[in-house]
């Protein structure tokens, strides 16, 4: 079932991710797609017997990530997943942070690159990770470009 439809992380808000303001802190969102990040990689197949054996992981090259609503402690959480492209190396993702109602709080578009751990360098994903990515690709190829993806910050000028 594509991740757009099933959350690929669930979770709620933790008291300790709540701010001086009453509601999540900018980090706690951060942290929520961080762990989403983890959770596709473990639908990937890279868990810890894996990286462990090939000594490859993803690492998380760069993070938009954009405050639309505010959370509030023991609210629900869902993040969904939209793989926007991917190469031999890399993969350009789209996480939807939303509550129980289904309201979207947040959105992070991410850069994540294959990573062999023991050079410390890129490297291409390994064979079966790679025919997952290619399912996962086959899930999107119809999905339209979400309109956060691609923004660039700036003050925009009249």
């Amino acid at each position: 079932m594509s991740q757009t439809v099933k959350p690929l992380l669930k979770d709620i808000v933790r008291n300790d991710w709540i701010d001086y303001n009453g509601h999540m802190t900018d980090s706690a969102y951060a942290i929520v797609f961080s762990m989403a990040v983890d959770r596709l990689m473990i639908e990937l197949g890279i868990d810890v017997d894996f990286r462990n054996q090939y000594h490859f992981s993803i690492y998380t090259l760069e993070t938009h990530l954009c405050y639309i609503k505010e959370a509030h402690e023991g609210q629900g959480l869902h993040v969904t997943i939209q793989l926007l492209d991917y190469d031999l190396k890399r993969l350009h993702v789209f996480f939807v942070m939303v509550n129980d109602k289904g309201d979207r709080l947040a959105t992070s578009e991410q850069m994540l690159m294959g990573m062999d751990m023991t050079e410390g360098r890129p490297a291409p994903f390994p064979i079966t990770i790679k025919n997952r990515i290619e399912n996962m690709a086959n899930d999107y190829q119809f999905h339209p470009m979400p309109n956060e993806a691609g923004r660039k910050i700036g003050i925009r000028k009249n």
